[in-house]
């Protein structure tokens, strides 16, 4: 586990300002998409690992590190690097035993999201 915080204040400032408005609401929607569509990858992730289906484990891998990667979740978008990694190399075994920490990694992004969101 890493000293650095769940997201890179850098990051979360460049999603500001892009604000057309210079407030606050348009990160918080970007928020919201993002506590919406995650869950679907990482539930996506979690049947292809199931069904043995390393292409579409890879695929909701990518996608989620890039998502995450955007709010600047350094160390989440890391697992999914290496989740990503697992699949691409056919070692679905190393991805389903990731899973747990992968999950966790994204309970503590959602927090900080929420947390970002509500200020």
């Amino acid at each position: 586990m890493t000293t650095e915080p769940t997201l890179n204040p850098d990051a979360i400032q460049a999603l500001r300002d892009l604000s057309p408005e210079g407030d606050s609401e348009f990160l918080r929607e970007l928020i919201a998409i993002y506590l919406a569509d995650t869950p679907k990858q990482l539930a996506q992730l979690e049947e292809a690992l199931a069904r043995q289906d390393a292409a579409l484990a890879v695929r909701a891998a990518h996608s989620i590190k890039g998502s995450s990667g955007n709010f600047g979740a350094q160390e989440f978008a890391r697992l999914a690097q290496e989740m990503e990694g697992h699949a691409k190399a056919g070692n679905l075994a190393a991805a389903s035993a990731a899973l747990p920490e992968f999950k966790l990694g994204f309970a503590r992004v959602a927090a900080a999201l929420n947390q970002l969101a509500a200020t």
